[in-house]
């Protein structure tokens, strides 16, 4: 289940990709649609939101950023067990 972290209303336009950035700003980036590329990407709007490992941040449908837990945060890869040949 996710949790509102911070209420911006943005309102969105078809066509662009909207994403919590690296500041935690919420940006935009056009994308790529039949061959075309995607644009570059641009601030929609300045919130500063600190990010907590575990969590995945986004945008939802009311236009705020909210937040959900991943299901494997900080598991890592599990490593492949070297098979035992045999010997003789």
């Amino acid at each position: 289940m996710a949790e509102k972290v911070m209420k911006l209303h943005v309102k969105r336009e078809d066509g662009f990709l909207y994403y919590i950035d690296k500041q935690g700003d919420v940006s935009r980036a056009k994308m790529a649609r039949g061959g075309k590329k995607g644009g570059k990407p641009s601030k929609v709007a300045k919130a500063g939101v600190k990010k907590e490992e575990g969590f995945l941040y986004f945008l939802d449908k009311a236009g705020d950023i909210s937040r959900a837990k991943m299901v494997n945060a900080g598991k890592g890869k599990k490593k492949a067990k070297a098979k035992k040949g045999k010997r003789k």
